[in-house]
């Protein structure tokens, strides 16, 4: 049966559209992808829908369509605007579909900062030409440029665009802080910035826009998703992190980021051991065999203690890795540009 093919794949899209009745829209949402037998998760709001789902190829062939003629997206959303990647429905716990404020959290009422005031888009071509250009005078010491991954710590630490400024944020909700505590790095700049596929960027860039400091400000359409369709050996090196059981996918063999424990090349996230903890972990197969498979000592502790039989009060994500992330680290320019130069 086709539906149950295990080689099928996940698509992630986005739409920012006026959608008057949310629920109505998050039934029938729900209704079709329970029909298609899709899991994953999506976001509805009366900005618009976001969700990335997995199923067989006809599944999701048939979901595009659905949608693309849906006359609530008609003149909004085309199949450019759908992400695919290798995978299936397997790739997802179960379907979850909801009614949200914002279709990506950033903690800002959508009517405050708007998608509407987003940057100038650029297609990956274009994109790829500015990330040369910027390259090759930040080489000699004179870009008015900066490359800024909107994405969270996890997310940049296994991948990024060369050169780029990566802020060492759990979630995209910590953003807007990132940008007013560090207005001074973006005064009179051009910023060119990129997320996964593109969304974070939408409202991303409108939150700094409002706060009228920088040049100009690009995106990349279609994140760092399409750019690797069209340049899979191109400025971004290691693997994409995705928002799903595969954790990363990858458009080359390049690894940039080390085990936690012994320092070899490592970029595969696996959940920290420790109970109610959900932070990720990169832990290589022969440290996970000596037992190192928590994200920080204090989770190794806890692990014991919990195995042990003693009653720890065990709380979500109460570790080191947590008090260590300041809720808003202030940037030293010099210091936290990732440079996966080789």
């Amino acid at each position: 049966h086709a539906m149950d093919s295990k080689v099928g794949e996940v698509l992630l899209y986005y739409c920012y559209c006026e959608v008057k009745d949310p629920e109505k829209l998050c039934a029938w949402q729900k209704a079709l992808c329970q029909h298609l037998q899709l899991t994953g998760k999506v976001r509805v709001a009366s900005e618009g829908i976001n969700g990335t789902v997995g199923g067989s190829k006809v599944a999701t062939n048939l979901y595009m369509e659905v949608m693309l003629s849906q006359p609530l997206f008609k003149d909004v959303l085309c199949q450019e605007d759908f992400k695919s990647s290798t995978g299936g429905a397997h790739c997802f716990p179960d379907l979850r579909v909801g009614v949200f404020k914002e279709i990506v959290p950033m903690g800002i009422d959508p009517k405050i900062v708007s998608y509407k005031e987003s940057g100038i888009h650029l297609s990956p071509q274009e994109f790829h030409r500015e990330v040369e250009q910027y390259l090759s005078q930040a080489n000699e010491g004179q870009s008015d440029t900066i490359l800024l991954d909107c994405r969270n710590f996890y997310e940049s630490k296994i991948g990024h665009f060369q050169g780029c400024l990566a802020p060492d944020i759990r979630k995209f909700s910590y953003f807007p802080s990132y940008v007013d505590e560090n207005l001074e790095l973006f005064k009179d700049k051009r910023v060119l910035m990129y997320c996964t596929g593109g969304i974070r960027c939408e409202r991303g860039s409108a939150y700094l826009r409002s706060k009228a400091v920088c040049r100009e400000i690009y995106q990349l359409k279609g994140g760092i998703h399409k750019y690797l369709e069209e340049f899979p050996d191109g400025f971004y090196r290691g693997k994409l992190f995705v928002f799903d059981d595969r954790y990363a996918i990858c458009s080359n063999e390049d690894t940039i980021s080390a085990c936690r424990y012994c320092g070899t090349l490592w970029d595969q996230y696996k959940l920290c051991s420790s109970q109610h903890c959900r932070q990720l972990v990169l832990t290589c197969p022969s440290c996970c065999s000596k037992g190192l498979t928590a994200c920080c000592p204090v989770c190794q502790d806890k692990e014991l203690k919990v195995t042990s039989g003693a009653s720890g009060q065990t709380r979500k994500e109460e570790c080191e890795c947590t008090w260590r992330r300041p809720r808003v680290p202030i940037e030293h320019v010099s210091q936290r540009r990732m440079d996966a130069g080789k």
